[in-house]
């Protein structure tokens, strides 16, 4: 089982990709994002962390290929928090776009060849709004709508959830 979970924020998505894994096998739990000094965002991790099974393990990491590696079932939540904290590392947000596009999707096609079975993706869906007003948005945007087809098209369904309701696409 491949599965790309995608949605708005607060949409329900990590509860629907956490439900698709059975809670008393053992899962590796992936948080790729950044790490912030930010009371909002330290409220929302916390959050994920106490709902997880105890049979779960969590890694925090960038590195997605070699999450992806593991032997038990995988959920990764999320690659628009994954793809924030890559523009980070590779000081990429000034960056000729072309450019940080093809360093983005090499990381991305690696991840893709890591992938075993019984992986769960999280994403944001983007593009259904307005196009933002800065750079860095729409670089974010743009890149977020790439590596989510990328990932779709490496999975066996893809999940749109709006509202807490899913539709298998």
């Amino acid at each position: 089982m491949r599965v790309l979970v995608t949605g708005g924020v607060r949409s329900g998505k990590s509860r629907h990709a956490e439900s698709l894994l059975d809670a008393a096998l053992p899962v590796v739990y992936v948080a790729p994002g950044p790490t912030r000094d930010d009371d909002d965002w330290a409220a929302r991790v916390r959050a994920h962390q106490e709902r997880r099974p105890e049979a779960w393990t969590t890694a925090e990491t960038h590195d997605l290929a070699t999450a992806l590696t593991v032997e038990p079932p995988v959920i990764v939540d999320c690659l628009g928090t994954w793809l924030t904290a890559v523009i980070d590392d590779l000081e990429g947000w000034d960056a000729p776009v072309d450019e940080l596009t093809g360093r983005v999707l090499d990381l991305v096609g690696t991840a893709i060849a890591a992938m075993g079975h019984d992986v769960v993706l999280v994403t944001n869906e983007v593009g259904l709004g307005i196009v933002p007003e800065h750079r860095s948005g729409r670089v974010f945007r743009d890149l977020l709508g790439t590596v989510n087809q990328r990932f779709a098209e490496a999975c066996d369904e893809v999940h749109l959830v709006v509202a807490g309701r899913v539709l298998v696409l």
